[in-house]
């Protein structure tokens, strides 16, 4: 048996803060009551915020992330279209799949696991479709099979720098709340998430930003839908309703995890996570271990994807942290799958958690074989964290 807290280290669900978690325990109320307005139309408001948008609306499925990519597809694109795609982790190849499922036609740039975007080369792509036959160029924010983050703002460029008219995609599913996002500087026209990541809730709502181009194309489009219909959803949402029975409890959390980024300040949330994923990578370093993310640049600040020895199985590694210490840590996914295991370090999240999960990941390795100095990852994410200086824009070591 085990006693004491069960640690969670998973790149999503991530820990719910005990103030959203006392936000949900409410009675359940009349949603078609006249004053339910109250309690929703500031969570689309908030939400803006977070999506750095003030152009765009925001829509709130009750679903996974998963919910918000197929809103994001079957309102804006038509059977037969093509698209732009890359995979580059387990996420951004799920997309693809959903793609060729709901009847599109990718096409799919192949890169290594531990590379991003390949932007340029989507550059070169949109540079010889004169014709504008590609209709939408999907991009996954932050891999969170692989812990890379992706430069968005450089696919923007190079669909302006084009002159294409493609619609923008991004998956923020992992990144959105925790990650500097710029839904509107960036040109982002159909932006998902949910809300069991950044935002500090249990799963349950499938989030996505529409620019107003997304808008005029959903008017457009033929693909069929019913229950993510945007128009639906705009005509019911203006008056802070839904068109079908919400999930209620959710929304009143929703409310208390965007007061609590308001209180901390959203470039502050930025800052924070970007503090912490540093002192979690100079720890993996110190371990004599590599990450998959294959350039500091690509780096992610809300998971972080360790490769383990060669003698050792991440497998085993997962099973002695869950089952001897009580904490889960990410598995490697797909092809990655006995060879990585993933520290998340986003949501609600700290100083105190993240060296604690660098201790248990110490053990568990350890114990699972490999050869890896005990007390070595949090020594150096401790030198990190008490002399690191942090300012919203920029990280450096007040020693160096």
């Amino acid at each position: 048996m085990h006693s004491g807290h069960s640690h969670l280290f998973i790149p999503g669900p991530t820990n719910v803060p005990e103030a959203v978690r006392q936000a949900m325990n409410v009675p359940q109320q009349d949603m078609r009551a006249a004053d339910f307005g109250n309690l929703t139309l500031p969570l689309f408001d908030g939400l803006k915020r977070v999506f750095k948008t003030t152009e765009g609306e925001v829509m709130i499925f009750p679903g996974s992330g998963t919910s918000a990519w197929e809103a994001a597809i079957t309102n804006t694109l038509n059977p037969g279209d093509k698209v732009l795609m890359a995979r580059y982790g387990q996420f951004s190849t799920l997309w693809v799949k959903m793609a060729e499922m709901l009847g599109l036609e990718p096409i799919v740039v192949d890169v290594p696991w531990g590379a991003g975007v390949p932007w340029k080369e989507f550059g070169r792509i949109l540079g010889r479709d004169k014709d504008d036959e590609i209709k939408a160029v999907f991009v996954t924010h932050n891999e969170t099979a692989t812990g890379v983050v992706s430069d968005i703002e450089a696919v923007r460029r190079v669909m302006d720098e084009c002159f294409h008219d493609a619609l923008l995609f991004v998956d923020g599913v992992s990144s959105i709340g925790s990650l500097d996002f710029r839904m509107d500087q960036w040109g982002v026209d159909l932006a998902v998430t949910g809300s069991q990541k950044g935002l500090m809730m249990p799963a349950g709502l499938g989030i996505l930003g529409v620019s107003q181009k997304a808008l005029v194309a959903s008017k457009a489009n033929t693909m069929r839908r019913a229950y993510y219909d945007f128009a639906d959803m705009q005509q019911f949402n203006k008056d802070g309703y839904f068109p079908y029975t919400p999930p209620t409890p959710l929304l009143h959390g929703l409310r208390a995890a965007l007061g609590l980024i308001d209180a901390e300040g959203l470039e502050n949330v930025i800052a924070r996570h970007a503090r912490l994923a540093e002192g979690i990578r100079r720890g993996v370093a110190a371990w004599g271990l590599d990450i998959v993310a294959e350039h500091r640049s690509l780096q992610s600040n809300t998971v972080t994807a360790v490769r383990v020895p060669d003698t050792v199985d991440a497998r085993e590694v997962l099973r002695i942290a869950y089952e001897d210490l009580n904490c889960s840590f990410g598995s490697g996914l797909a092809r990655l799958a006995g060879k990585v295991f993933r520290i998340g370090h986003l949501g609600s999240f700290n100083e105190g958690m993240a060296l604690t999960a660098l201790s248990l990941a110490e053990l568990a390795l350890v114990k699972a074989g490999a050869k890896v100095p005990l007390g070595a990852g949090v020594a150096a994410a401790s030198g990190w964290l008490a002399h690191g200086a942090q300012t919203p824009d920029k990280l450096v070591l007040a020693a160096e």
